[in-house]
């Protein structure tokens, strides 16, 4: 009884872990993404301030 309630804790966890993992790596890869275009327009836009 006690072993299936460890078996069953256990795979809860390990699928949470996973999803935990699939949502920080789409994060990290939404964030990149979002750094890049904003640089680039950054970039594209540097020539149109006047000092």
């Amino acid at each position: 009884m006690m072993e299936e309630k460890v078996y069953k804790t256990m795979g809860r966890s390990g699928a949470l872990s996973i999803v935990v993992g699939v949502v920080s790596i789409v994060a990290g890869v939404a964030g990149g993404v979002l750094l890049i275009i904003s640089g680039a327009k950054l970039l594209a836009n540097k020539s149109k301030i006047l000092f």
